[in-house]
């Protein structure tokens, strides 16, 4: 393992790779606890169709794919929260209708482009080796930004995640905290899907967080569990790419898959992990 480690820092590339897909891990793990509690848990995916139909349509029209991808997806993000609050439709039936109606526009953009080139392949299932220096720039940036938020509001999304309607009424602004969710949740798929790829980055949301799940009930418990979860499943499947020339999206994905199965089985051997901690 070491000599892998070793021919990994030889290449730059591979680097900004291993680097980027922490920090991304990271991003997803925090926010993915609060979004599954908040059951939440398909924004990502449903943003991230959002986020290639934009990155497909600004392709399409010659524009900078992330200058058009970042403010729709914000919007979408945004959109989404008001959708389910003020209309009466459940949560999971608006993401689905925007979920399918910006993957038909990014077809669609895709149909009127060139077909699918290589950039709009990345885009759809990811490609890690690919992330540029303005890339790693961008994801710090991101990273940087939400480990200071979380850690200034911890105690904020903490509230909002198990009863909205008790924060509430204690006088805490949980509209303004759900926007604040729903745009860091934005922010990281954006930027995170020319890693995973549309169609796989909310599984690294989603299973770290359902794995923390199996073994702890704590909030803290839970949200420190799946940060580790999460880097974990990425370095597995990162390394398990590199060694076997397997699509390093898949990879990565499958490597949760095994953890959370493990968690799973460990949680019916050994009950007495959970912990009921605050």
């Amino acid at each position: 393992m070491w000599d892998i480690f070793q021919e990994i820092m030889n290449y730059p590339f591979l680097l900004r790779a291993l680097l980027a897909g922490m920090l991304i891990s990271i991003c997803s793990a925090l926010l993915g606890v609060s979004l599954v509690l908040k059951r939440y848990a398909m924004i990502g995916d449903g943003l991230s169709h959002v986020s290639f139909g934009a990155l497909a349509l600004g392709m399409a029209l010659g524009f900078s794919p992330y200058l058009l991808a970042v403010p729709v997806v914000l919007v979408a993000g945004f959109f989404l929260l008001k959708l389910s609050d003020k209309s009466g439709m459940r949560g999971d039936a608006a993401l689905a209708m925007i979920s399918s109606s910006s993957l038909a526009l990014g077809i669609l953009a895709v149909s009127w482009g060139q077909g699918v080139s290589t950039d709009v392949y990345n885009y759809m299932f990811g490609s890690i080796l690919t992330t540029s220096r303005l890339d790693l720039i961008l994801i710090s940036i991101l990273s940087g930004v939400l480990l200071l938020t979380f850690l200034l509001f911890y105690h904020k999304f903490f509230a909002i995640s198990f009863d909205e309607n008790f924060a509430a009424a204690s006088g805490l602004k949980v509209t303004w905290y759900n926007m604040l969710l729903a745009a860091l949740t934005s922010l990281t798929v954006v930027v995170g899907i020319r890693i995973m790829g549309a169609l796989l980055i909310s599984a690294l949301i989603i299973f770290p967080a359902l794995t923390a799940m199996r073994l702890f009930n704590s909030y803290k418990a839970v949200t420190w569990a799946s940060l580790v979860f999460s880097l974990l499943g990425f370095l597995l499947g990162f390394f398990a790419s590199y060694l076997f020339s397997t699509p390093s999206g898949a990879s990565i994905v499958l490597a949760n898959l095994g953890i959370f199965a493990l968690a799973s089985l460990l949680a019916k051997v050994k009950p007495l992990w959970k912990k009921s901690a605050s």
